[in-house]
């Protein structure tokens, strides 16, 4: 098994690249003493240890004088008030901040740090300030930006060593903590990261032992190469309370965990992405591809729909072994707006990698069945007083491998227990509204939230066996064959801004991208080739359930069987904005 789990992007161009400390130490030092530069800069994602900035980095410069950029904003309890209507009550759910970092600074503070930096200046002092939102304080004369992707920030939260930014809860309730993260403490730490970045001058990776330091142009560039070729985001894996066991035993990998639930395999928002220099490599959240060539990658037409946001979401969900999903459902359009301040709504599809004879997806309501019946019993189930009865309530749909069901928001759904789902979506995730979870608690032993109150409003209860079995079932529809290969149209529904095409075949086959970003996964076969038609990017190869993503600037590209795969039937699913 060739699954990789840290695919690396090969940067061709040449440029000056710094790894280690010794080398950003002297490279600085450097700058310092020929520049005359007198206020060095480390501005820094959230929840990124901003203690080792200053130890590892600004101490050993001999900076004069150290200012933490947390002094120029308002305490934890002024700023909690002030999101307290983002954050709302609920463990899970909040409202979309549209702050900005700029909202939050204490004006006397700011006077205050203002004075202080001019006063030692002015005595030939150096000034070293570092922190989230660093380079408000004081204009700097060397700006390093030390970024941290989202995988990472989540298993710190989970560790109970870190707070939230300015919230003074370490140790609080991850689900909590990642709520703040998410309705909040990202966007505007992401905002000010893409107002500042024309400015900085540096760019730095802290998640490994040896530090690595590339300039913006170094920078700038080899995102620009990453938006022209095919690429893989690093895989981030997850235990869960449903968790199977057939991504350890396939792919040999995290077999000390209690189970996996989750393969988060191409999401830019929470992946990373791994720049091979050559003399070192680089990790980098994902999602600043987007930010910073996002036309390039998206394409246009997306990029216009979307503005710089990667619309479509692959992962597993891994229940081999394992047990049911909650029962969920996710919200319409006009709620997520309403409600969440969202841009969209989490539109799905489950596509069946791996499944077990008994193995079934939930979907929908059994013919007959009433709104108000069905929320009684969801009620009291909710409450303890007896199980949910979803025999009788929800329509169960057998399944078995590659098959493909659509689950358009409003439909109630789960996965069952003993398969292996592909699952395609739309790239919002947090508005999973769970109707009921099988009476379990979670791996952190606290009970799984259930939201009847968002549930209820979004349930279509039209969606019955018989409406399932016609519009959501296998909709497969062949575009294209030839010999050796067949492409199909498998959905989604009509109501979802995601198109996907199954390619199945034993010769090379091109693809053209639609005018769209395209994410495949090679879904059946162990290998596969992605070359380019005029020689513009170097061949990519890709093992079996490996995700990857095609940028809308590579028009045409073509997919080969190769290695022990040649000769053999091996299939793709590729999805695209329609």
């Amino acid at each position: 098994m060739n699954y990789d789990f840290f695919p690396e992007t090969a940067i061709t161009k040449q440029f000056d690249v710094y790894a280690g400390e010794e080398e950003i130490l002297e490279l600085i030092r450097k700058r310092m003493e020929n520049e005359g530069l007198n206020v060095i800069t480390i501005e820094s994602y959230p929840v990124l240890d901003k203690q080792l900035l200053r130890t590892t980095l600004l101490e050993q410069l001999e900076i004069d004088v150290l200012i933490d950029s947390d002094t120029l904003f308002y305490n934890s309890q002024v700023i909690t008030e002030m999101i307290a209507d983002n954050l709302t009550e609920d463990r899970v759910f909040g409202f979309m901040s549209h702050h900005s970092l700029t909202d939050f600074i204490d004006l006397d503070q700011q006077r205050m740090l203002i004075k202080q930096i001019e006063i030692a200046l002015n005595e030939k002092k150096r000034i070293g300030i570092y922190g989230v939102g660093a380079s408000l304080v004081y204009a700097p004369d060397l700006l390093i930006y030390a970024d941290l992707p989202r995988w990472e920030i989540q298993q710190r939260y989970r560790s109970g060593k870190y707070s939230n930014w300015k919230g003074k809860n370490q140790g609080e309730d991850s689900l909590r903590m990642i709520k703040r993260g998410y309705f909040f403490e990202w966007r505007v730490a992401d905002k000010q990261k893409r107002s500042i970045y024309e400015k900085i001058d540096y760019f730095m990776d802290t998640l490994q032992d040896d530090w690595v330091l590339v300039d913006h142009s170094t920078y700038n560039q080899a995102l620009l190469e990453v938006a022209q070729q095919p690429f893989s985001l690093v895989p981030f894996f997850d235990p869960g309370v449903w968790g199977g066991h057939w991504m350890q035993k396939q792919f040999s990998f995290c077999q000390d965990e209690v189970n996996l639930a989750w393969s988060f395999n191409g999401v830019p928002e929470e992946n990373s992405l791994i720049l091979d220099f050559g003399k070192a490599k680089m990790e980098i959240p994902g999602n600043n591809l987007v930010y910073f060539q996002g036309e390039c990658l998206l394409g246009r037409r997306v990029y216009g729909r979307f503005g710089a946001e990667f619309p479509i979401r692959f992962n597993f969900l891994d229940t081999m072994g394992g047990s049911n999903l909650s029962l969920q459902v996710h919200p319409t359009i006009e709620y997520a707006q309403e409600v969440f301040g969202a841009k969209y709504t989490q539109d799905e599809s489950y596509y069946i990698l791996q499944a077990q004879e008994d193995a079934v997806v939930y979907l929908g309501v059994k013919n007959g069945v009433s709104k108000d019946e069905l929320m009684a019993a969801l009620q009291r189930a909710s409450e303890g007083k007896e199980d949910f009865p979803t025999q009788k309530f929800i329509y169960q749909q057998p399944v078995k491998k590659h098959d493909h069901y659509s689950i358009p928001s409003g439909t109630i759904h789960s996965s069952g227990a003993n398969s292996v789902v592909l699952e395609i979506s739309a790239t919002p995730n947090r508005y999973t509204f769970k109707l009921w979870d099988w009476g379990r608690v979670d791996l952190d032993g606290l009970p799984r939230p259930v939201h009847l109150k968002h549930g209820e409003p979004n349930i279509d209860i039209r969606r019955d066996e018989n409406w399932v079995k016609k519009e959501l079932v296998n909709p497969f529809e062949i575009i294209d064959v030839g010999e050796g290969w067949m492409e199909e149209r498998t959905g989604l529904h009509e109501t979802e801004f995601i198109e996907t095409r199954r390619h199945s075949f034993s010769v090379p086959v091109i693809h053209e991208n639609h005018g769209s970003v395209n994410v495949l996964n090679l879904v059946e076969g162990e290998e596969a080739v992605v070359e380019s038609i005029d020689g513009s990017f170097a061949p990519f190869t890709v093992h079996y359930a490996q995700t990857f993503i095609i940028p809308e600037s590579v028009k045409a590209y073509k997919i080969s069987p190769s290695g022990t795969s040649s000769g053999k039937t091996i299939k793709t699913m590729k999805a695209f904005v329609r």
